[in-house]
């Protein structure tokens, strides 16, 4: 599996961090040994919203080359989403399997076409903004439906991260990660009321 994340200005770190420390775990399983990531921009040097600095060495590439692409929030999101440029480079995803994001991140797979028809979740301050974009907001910590997944505000991040490996591999997997993470909060096996799926 090869996996993009997309960063930006203001985006906010802890939403691709959170997702980004759960998910790359995979890749410490036999199944998922060749798995591999890479850092994606418009530009080479990203700063979020606190004033961190991030160099990219990889900008703009086709996104269709991976299987997973995966997109933080923001307050940024609000304005970008409506940016012609980044929003055609992030259409460029539209073949890769799964699409993902957390936060106000569903903005942005929203206006290049991905939630069409989707239930979908964002930040709570930004659930009118995602509703012209899919079919259903889900007041949710995490939704899935189909091979889109979107996850709440920020910290969701982490949960989103868990439900993905889950969803991929299996609950025990998804446990596993979750001790190595010691982090107590996620319930693998849980497909209602805070995880949301539909396939």
């Amino acid at each position: 599996m090869k996996m993009a994340f997309i960063l930006f200005d203001g985006m906010t770190s802890l939403d691709l961090i959170g997702f980004y420390d759960a998910v790359t775990r995979l890749r410490l399983f036999q199944s998922f040994e060749h798995m591999t990531w890479d850092f994606c921009a418009m530009r080479e040097e990203i700063v979020d919203d606190r004033g961190m600095t991030f160099r990219i060495r990889h900008v703009r590439p086709h996104l269709s080359g991976y299987d997973l692409v995966f997109v933080p929030g923001g307050f940024a999101t609000r304005q970008l989403r409506h940016d012609a440029a980044f929003v055609g480079w992030l259409q460029t995803a539209r073949e890769a399997e799964y699409k993902v994001s957390v936060c106000t991140g569903a903005l942005l797979l929203g206006s290049a076409g991905f939630l069409e028809g989707k239930r979908a979740t964002t930040n709570a301050s930004a659930y009118e903004l995602l509703a012209p974009y899919c079919s259903e907001v889900v007041k949710a910590r995490v939704v899935r439906d189909g091979r889109v997944f979107t996850g709440g505000g920020v910290s969701a991040s982490i949960d989103l991260g868990l439900y993905v490996i889950e969803s991929l591999a299996g609950v025990d997997v998804a446990i596993e990660v979750q001790q190595k993470m010691d982090y107590p909060y996620y319930r693998a096996g849980q497909k209602s009321g805070a995880y949301m799926s539909w396939n």
